[in-house]
């Protein structure tokens, strides 16, 4: 893949693409040294690349301060003059596929378990003044141990007495995930 970073090459084994998006690519790689798995979150070079950079660092900022059992952990980061990667834990599935896999439904007790993890880890990002704003299925990862981690913190926000100031919008990424309320006004 030609536009993952030297950095990155030198020291993963690429496998392949987990999923792409508008700002970039996740990559599935192992860790030549330890054989162990990895996501690496890479953000695609743009025009405008000098210009996000506000937006990378304040979802590293976050992510550095979320360590918890229910929120994706980022072991590292990577920047050069163009490009910024972040390397995750590997978590094998995310709720879509889980739920695609099982269009019966979940049984009970796993959607208890599963929800309660997420509220934890939403409450989690509370104590921390963190909001979200893109909780959806396939921002929901899930471990074959039935571990829920949430991922994805690219339009989260800081919300204290210091980023009151800032205005924040109802913008989320996700459209079919909005609340009727922002969907009609």
């Amino acid at each position: 893949m030609k536009y993952v970073p030297r950095k990155i090459k030198d020291k993963y084994e690429i496998l392949g693409i987990i999923g792409e998006g508008a700002y970039g690519v996740v990559l599935k790689a192992r860790k030549k040294d330890e054989n162990t798995l990895v996501a690496i979150k890479y953000f695609k070079e743009a025009p405008g690349y000098q210009t996000d950079t506000d937006v990378i660092d304040r979802e590293l900022t976050i992510l550095r301060s979320l360590r918890f059992e229910n929120v994706v952990e980022l072991i590292e980061w990577f920047r050069d003059k163009k490009r910024c990667c972040l390397v995750f834990e590997y978590v094998e599935w995310n709720m879509l596929q889980v739920l695609q896999q099982h269009p019966e439904g979940l049984p009970l007790e796993q959607v208890r378990r599963l929800s309660y993890q997420l509220f934890s880890a939403i409450n989690w990002c509370h104590i921390h003044e963190i909001i979200h704003r893109d909780i959806k299925p396939e921002n929901l990862l899930i471990s074959k141990n039935l571990i829920l981690k949430l991922c994805d913190f690219g339009f989260a926000r800081f919300c204290n007495a210091k980023t009151l100031a800032d205005h924040y919008t109802d913008y989320v990424a996700t459209r079919w995930y909005r609340s009727p309320e922002l969907l009609i006004g």
